[in-house]
C-alpha cells in the first residue's frame, strides 16, 4: 500500500507538491526533522545545568542526579508503552497532544520550587519527548517506498543534531539566562513545533483496531513473526552496548592519568556526533539506491575497525591517543549511525501497518543495549582500564557483524 493511500491528508496542497526527486516537499522535511530534533533535545537541557541548578534548589549531588535519570527513563516507558499507539490512532494527533504536554512539562520543570516537581517534570518530559519517535515513522508513512531511506536519514538528521546540539545551547543559556529561563525557552521550541505540526502535518489513518492491551501484546507477536526485526532490534542492540560503554566512561578516563582533562574535555568529543548526524541522509540515499543490507555491514564494519583501533592507544604517547580517541569517535559514531538509518529502512518496510510498533522493538533493543553497555563499562573500567572497555566494544560489534552476515532462513533482510 502507497503512503498516500496510508494517509488522509488535512493538508492537500502538501501532498500534492510531493515530487519524485524530493520525495516530500522541503516544508514538510523541515518540519518533521526540526520536530524530532527539538522534541529530543528536551532530554538532555537539564544535564549541563545540574550543578547549578542542584545549588539553587538546595538538593544533594546524589539527589540531582536523579533528574536526568528521571527523564530518560520516561523515555524509555514512552517508548515502550505509548509508540506502538501510533498504529492505532492518528498520529498528528498524537504528535499535537505529546508537544503540548511536552511544553507543559518543560514550563512545570522551570517554575518548580523543589527537587521532588521537579523530577515528576522530569519523568513527564522523557515520556512526552517521545513524540519524536511518532515522527519519524510518520515521516516513512509519508514517503515513497523509493525514497523512504533518504527521508528517514533526513529525519533522523534533525534528530542527532538534536542531541548533539542540546548540551551546548543549555549551557549557554543556562549561563546568561539561568536555568529556569532554559526551560521556558525549550517550553517555546516545543510550543512552536507543535502550532507549526496542527498547521503543516496532514492526518494519518489508524492501521489497525486493536485494544490498548492487544496492541502491546502485539509487539511480541511481532518479534516472533518477523525474522528481520529480531536481526535489526539484535545488530543495533549490541552495537548500542559499544556506544554507551565508550560515553559512559570517557570522561572518567580522561579525568585520570596520563590525560587529567575536565569535563568540557570529554564535551568536546562529543562533537563527533555531527559526524553520525551527517551521515545519516547518506547512508539513507545509499540504502535506497544498493540496499539497506549493504549499509549495515559498512556501517557495523566501520564501527568495529574503530573500536579496534583504540587497542593502540598505549603504544601512544599522551596526545597521539587523544587524536586516536577523536578520529575513532568519528569513525563509530557515523558506523552506529548509519547502521541505525539501514536498520529503521529495513524495520519500516517489514509491516506497514504496525511502523511504530516496528520501531518502538527496535528502539527498546536499542536501549537495553545502552543500559547494558553503561553498567559493563563502569564495570570493565574499574577492573581492566581502558583496553577492557575497548575490548568490550569492539568485541559486541563484531557480534553485530556476524549477525548481519549470517545468511537469513526467510530470505528477508
Amino acid at each position: 500500500m502507497s503512503s498516500i493511500q496510508n494517509v488522509h491528508t488535512a493538508a492537500p496542497t502538501a501532498m500534492a507538491a510531493k515530487t519524485a526527486g524530493d520525495g516530500l516537499p522541503r516544508s514538510l522535511m523541515l518540519l518533521l526533522a526540526s520536530g524530532a530534533g527539538f522534541a529530543v533535545a528536551s532530554l538532555y537541557y537539564s544535564q549541563p545545568m545540574l550543578g547549578v541548578l542542584g545549588a539553587d534548589i538546595g538538593a544533594s549531588d546524589r539527589t540531582i542526579g536523579m533528574v536526568p535519570m528521571a527523564t530518560q527513563l520516561g523515555y524509555a516507558l514512552g517508548i515502550l508503552l505509548l509508540a506502538p499507539l501510533g498504529d492505532r490512532y492518528d498520529r498528528r494527533r498524537i504528535i499535537l497532544i505529546k508537544a503540548a504536554v511536552l511544553t507543559a512539562a518543560l514550563l512545570l520543570a522551570g517554575a518548580a520550587p523543589g527537587i521532588g516537581l521537579l523530577l515528576v517534570a522530569s519523568l513527564v518530559i522523557g515520556l512526552s519527548a517521545t513524540m519524536a519517535q511518532d515522527i519519524v515513522p510518520a515521516a516513512a508513512t509519508l514517503a515513497s517506498e523509493q525514497h523512504r531511506g533518504k527521508v528517514v536519514g533526513t529525519v533522523m538528521t534533525g534528530l542527532l543534531m538534536g542531541i548533539l546540539l542540546s548540551r551546548v545551547v543549555s549551557g549557554v543559556v543556562a549561563e546568561y539566562f539561568g536555568w529556569r529561563g532554559m526551560f521556558i525557552g525549550a517550553a517555546v521550541s516545543i510550543a512552536a513545533i507543535g502550532v507549526a505540526s496542527w498547521r503543516g502535518l496532514p492526518r494519518f489513518k489508524a492501521t489497525t483496531h486493536l485494544s490498548y492491551a492487544s496492541l502491546l501484546g502485539s509487539l511480541g507477536k511481532l518479534v516472533k513473526r518477523h525474522p528481520a526485526l529480531r536481526r535489526a532490534a539484535l545488530a543495533q542492540g549490541l552495537l548500542s552496548v559499544g556506544f554507551s560503554a565508550f560515553w559512559s566512561t570517557l570522561a572518567v578516563m580522561l579525568h585520570a592519568a596520563p590525560f587529567h582533562l575536565g569535563s568540557a574535555a570529554a564535551g568536546a568529543f562529543g562533537l563527533a556526533g555531527a559526524a553520525g548526524a551527517l551521515a545519516a541522509p547518506l547512508a539513507g540515499r545509499i540504502a535506497d539506491r544498493k540496499g539497506p543490507e549493504l549499509v549495515t555491514r559498512l556501517g557495523i564494519g566501520l564501527t568495529t575497525l574503530s573500536f579496534a583501533a583504540m587497542a593502540l592507544s598505549p603504544a601512544l604517547s599522551s596526545h597521539a591517543q587523544l587524536v586516536l580517541l577523536a578520529l575513532a569517535a568519528i569513525g563509530f559514531d557515523l558506523g552506529v549511525q548509519a547502521t541505525l538509518v539501514a536498520h529503521q529502512t529495513i524495520v519500516f518496510g517489514i509491516e506497514p501497518g504496525a511502523r511504530s510498533r516496528l520501531n518502538a522493538v527496535l528502539f527498546v533493543g536499542m536501549f537495553i543495549g545502552m543500559a547494558a553497555g553503561a553498567a559493563l563499562g563502569s564495570l570493565l573500567l574499574a577492573q581492566w582500564g581502558w583496553i577492557g572497555v575497548v575490548s568490550l566494544a569492539a568485541t559486541v560489534s563484531v557480534a553485530a557483524l556476524v549477525v548481519r552476515m549470517w545468511p537469513a532462513k526467510d530470505g528477508r533482510q
